[in-house]
């Protein structure tokens, strides 16, 4: 029986999420990578394409100001065709142009190691006049894991084994919400030192964004849940009810911080049909729906 990840998602096979160790980091792509999918700089940033030609952290980009759209996997692209599909690049090439925009994302991070990588990357910066921090999945995801791997900073993808038992999803709510709140305090004292304006969202998941996948979406969540735990682990969160738990925790967590919040996903709901095809898997986009995210991100925003 053929595959829908390979029919649908050719592209997936060049997605190895094979990373180079990173001190303090942890992790994070290895620079200079070219594959038929993705293109990183030096350091290992995505290379996005805007209006006034391509852009990176510490590659060529065009002179003046630019934006930033940070945050793990998802806003890095993992699922798009190319470059010149990403979330970054869709909005510096279409949706909001008139600056670049810099793909500032590592994958599998959480929110210390997002803004991590704000602390250690910051000197290659030019003037910064936007900060769009779009994360907060991957700190629900590892809240699962039990208090021993959670240290003072919270717990980061393959630092022990999975629990037995887990919290529950307001328990799981509540850590995750607690850290990247407080993580979030960091990246806004940094943008005021920079002079940018810093915005939260919190990024889509499929079935926080819709109850229904659409058929292309189903065909290629069944084949994922047949050889992944995906399912097993997070089914107690991967729900609309909790989505939105979470996205109502946040919002008050960054409106006590003074830190503007959008939730993504009902967001991108409203902004799109029941039946078109948006995620590769419960976490990231296809071409079509990171244009949307785009779209969505810079109507809410006011970024265009």
């Amino acid at each position: 029986m053929p595959s829908p990840r390979a029919e649908l998602t050719p592209q997936m096979a060049h997605y190895t999420f094979v990373l180079e160790d990173q001190p303090y980091i942890g992790f994070f792509q290895y620079g200079d990578e070219r594959t038929p999918v993705y293109t990183t700089d030096p350091c290992g940033f995505r290379v996005s394409h805007c209006a006034a030609g391509p852009a990176s952290v510490a590659g060529p980009r065009p002179p003046g100001p630019v934006r930033l759209l940070a945050g793990s996997s998802a806003v890095f692209g993992v699922g798009a065709t190319g470059d010149h599909a990403t979330v970054p690049s869709r909005l510096g090439s279409h949706w909001a142009p008139d600056l670049p925009w810099l793909n500032f994302a590592g994958q599998s991070l959480n929110s210390v190691q997002e803004l991590m990588l704000l602390t250690l990357f910051q000197h290659l910066l030019p003037e910064v006049t936007e900060i769009v921090l779009c994360s907060g999945v991957n700190n629900l995801v590892l809240s699962r894991l039990p208090e021993g791997q959670q240290g003072r900073h919270g717990a980061f993808f393959e630092c022990g084994p999975a629990p037995a038992s887990v919290p529950t999803p307001a328990e799981r709510i509540a850590r995750a919400t607690e850290l990247t709140i407080r993580h979030l305090t960091g990246w806004q004292r940094m943008a005021q030192a920079l002079g940018a304006r810093i915005t939260f969202v919190l990024q889509p998941l499929a079935p926080w964004v819709r109850e229904e996948p659409s058929p292309q979406e189903k065909a290629l969540f069944d084949e994922l849940d047949e050889v992944s735990n995906w399912r097993r682990l997070h089914h107690d969160i991967a729900s609309m009810e909790v989505g939105r738990a979470y996205a109502a925790a946040l919002r008050e967590g960054c409106a006590a911080v003074g830190v503007p919040f959008l939730d993504l996903n009902p967001a991108l709901g409203e902004a799109t049909a029941p039946g078109d095809w948006l995620f590769v898997d419960r976490v990231h986009c296809v071409d079509a729906g990171y244009d949307a995210v785009a779209r969505v991100l810079a109507e809410r925003l006011a970024l265009s």
